[in-house]
């Protein structure tokens, strides 16, 4: 896998699985601690017109568009079941664990409840990208029938697009005006 060192990759699998916990926990409390550093910023420039410009102010507005008041609103109410679950999404996670970092969740208490989605994360990691990687890098056939799958999709969602299209085209063409010779 790209990024993982050799040596994790041809040890058993566990050490990968510490790795892949490794990873997404110091990722996680990075995601928490530089939405917390924004809310300081946010804070602290929320008075002063001339700091508007700085980059903690930036970065404070990034992290005060709707999806994040939606995820900062979702982990005060479900933080102690939405933070675990978070990882089991595509999307979400970020945003909420840098809700919890924006709203001041508690450190430690945040920490208890990220544990259990490290784990999760890391074992849905390791089942399905570990298990692809072997049977590709096993058999030349499985990456093969893949590549196969992945174009006969993409040329059937591009039939599809180009089917729809000209379904609709004609809808939008206006109607050919009658010639005064038809009838003659």
């Amino acid at each position: 896998m790209p990024g993982i060192p050799d040596f994790v990759m041809d040890g058993p699998w566990w050490w990968l699985f510490v790795a892949l916990v490794c990873i997404v926990f110091f990722r996680t409390q990075a995601t928490y601690w530089i939405a917390r550093w924004a809310r300081a910023g946010a804070d602290a420039v929320a008075d002063r017109a001339e700091a508007q410009h700085s980059k903690r102010a930036r970065i404070a507005r990034r992290f005060s568009g709707p999806a994040m008041v939606k995820a900062q609103a979702f982990t005060e109410r479900w933080g102690w079941i939405a933070i675990p679950l978070s990882f089991l999404t595509v999307g979400i996670q970020s945003l909420v664990n840098g809700g919890a970092g924006y709203a001041r969740m508690h450190w430690g208490r945040y920490t208890l409840a990220m544990i259990p989605g490290c784990l999760m994360w890391a074992t849905a990691y390791l089942v399905v990208g570990y298990s692809a990687f072997k049977a590709f890098t096993m058999s030349p056939w499985a990456l093969g029938v893949s590549a196969l799958l992945v174009a006969a999709v993409i040329v059937v969602l591009v039939v599809r697009r180009r089917r729809a299209r000209e379904d609709v085209a004609p809808e939008r063409q206006a109607p050919a005006a009658s010639s005064p010779v038809e009838g003659a």
